[in-house]
């Protein structure tokens, strides 16, 4: 896969046009992906050398453009532990310190915002602080979007499908699922319990019968949720999140309408963090002798 988006593109085009790309691209995929096979021998590994074992992995790889850059840190360091997680949150570099793992995989941004620009807000104490505790504490982030979201098939996707036990109903490069039919208020429940979310948000009737899912995890946006609506017509959505007065307010008028749309809303961290949990599971094997482990960083909502 080669360059992706001029930079000057809005980011949320960004997002929802590299998301298209990814889907087409692993079209020519298999659901098979590289062996977990461990190897024999233990030494000490870089951050380089492990960022380079990834990338091997990755169509295309190096990008020339990608928000997949070191936020903190460097290539040389030698790795004493990784966690895994979707966030590089405070909380998680704390977890980080005490389990002396100086190397954090996060799938999202560090400084808030797609780029992580330092300068996006500035003067900024929160990012100021969490920055200087990075470098206090030595220890490397390293974002995995574009890498993690082009393996093939994408790991978030393939790590969602795994969680929720729908692996044998997936088709190679389609969000597109046909499962047994099931009530709307099972499937959400399905979903809660499979994943570990305490709450979702849905639009639906709770009886209604549902076979053909769309799974969109994480931030495909407004433009693509509407697309997959209109052009695959499944009885449910399911998403990461929304725009509300996008998405939310299709599906609101569609049902109005007499269709019998539906839309589940996970949230987009717990949407996307069992891809996180999968890339543990893929690195492990690869890095005998050095602790690898997923860390979530959960759903930064509470619901009163």
């Amino acid at each position: 896969m080669n360059s992706f988006i001029s930079p000057h593109t809005p980011l949320s085009v960004q997002r929802r046009d590299f998301i298209s790309q990814v889907l087409k691209a692993s079209v020519a995929g298999a659901l098979v992906f590289p062996s977990l096979k461990a190897h024999a021998q233990t030494r000490d590994y870089t951050v380089g050398e492990i960022m380079d074992m990834v990338l091997k992995e990755i169509p295309g790889a190096p990008f020339p453009q990608t928000v997949d850059t070191l936020k903190s840190g460097n290539r040389e360091m030698v790795v004493t532990g990784i966690i895994t997680t979707m966030f590089a949150t405070v909380d998680i570099i704390h977890k980080a310190i005490a389990e002396k793992a100086n190397f954090i995989i996060a799938h999202e941004p560090t400084f808030y915002n797609h780029t992580d620009d330092l300068q996006w807000v500035s003067p900024c104490e929160v990012v100021q602080m969490k920055k200087d505790l990075l470098e206090k504490n030595k220890i490397t982030v390293w974002r995995l979007h574009d890498y993690l979201h082009s393996f093939r098939p994408d790991g978030v996707f393939y790590g969602v499908l795994q969680k929720a036990g729908w692996t044998s109903y997936y088709k190679t490069g389609s969000p597109i699922l046909e499962l047994p039919p099931i009530s709307f208020g099972d499937l959400a429940a399905h979903l809660k319990k499979s994943l570990d979310i305490k709450m979702i948000r849905t639009i639906g009737s709770p009886t209604q019968s549902c076979k053909r899912v769309a799974l969109l995890p994480g931030a495909a946006g407004g433009q693509r949720h509407l697309r997959v609506m209109e052009t695959e017509q499944p009885d449910v959505l399911v998403v990461g999140e929304v725009h509300e007065w996008e998405t939310a307010e299709y599906i609101r008028d569609a049902r109005s309408l007499g269709k019998k749309n539906a839309l589940i809303v996970l949230g987009h961290s717990v949407s996307e963090e069992p891809g996180l949990e999968w890339l543990k599971d893929w690195l492990a094997p690869r890095l005998a002798g050095l602790k690898v482990q997923h860390i979530e960083t959960g759903n930064p909502f509470t619901f009163l």
